[in-house]
């Protein structure tokens, strides 16, 4: 199974921008955490993160022949992009939206995203690095 990685905007500052939201992980650190689990399932993945839509809208086109499915954390994007919602609608794949935090303890304009109602996404939020590693395992087993 290939998976696609995505993160957006303000993801490249983790273990930096609010560690009490985001925790003190990095990045880096977050895809090593990873791609160490996608071994057990014999997982292939690919990475991206971007602070710009158009960018990460480009990649889902652009990789959509190559995934079978795609972890995504789209960071406040999933707010407002409806271009990106259309993007993963378009491609049809199935996803899991990742949010390090439970937004429904946050501000309100963060209690819904853009992706809610799509069939072939479902959202994990408020597990911190774990919710990737949920997502993953998840995605490998419908897989199989």
């Amino acid at each position: 199974m290939n998976i696609l990685v995505l993160n957006g905007p303000n993801l490249n500052l983790l273990g930096e921008r609010e560690p009490d939201i985001y925790g003190r992980d990095t990045l880096d650190d977050l895809q090593a955490m990873i791609e160490a689990e996608a071994r057990k399932f014999d997982v292939e993945l690919k990475f991206f993160q971007s602070n710009h839509e158009g960018a990460i809208i480009d990649r889902l086109h652009d990789e959509r022949k190559w995934y079978d499915a795609i972890i995504m954390n789209p960071g406040a994007l999933a707010h407002y992009s409806w271009s990106l919602r259309d993007a993963v609608a378009a491609v049809g794949k199935p996803m899991i939206e990742v949010h390090l935090s439970d937004l429904t303890q946050r501000e309100e304009f963060r209690h819904h995203t853009v992706f809610e109602g799509l069939p072939n996404v479902r959202i994990i939020m408020g597990r911190g690095l774990q919710g990737y590693l949920s997502a993953l395992r998840l995605l490998a087993d419908v897989g199989q």
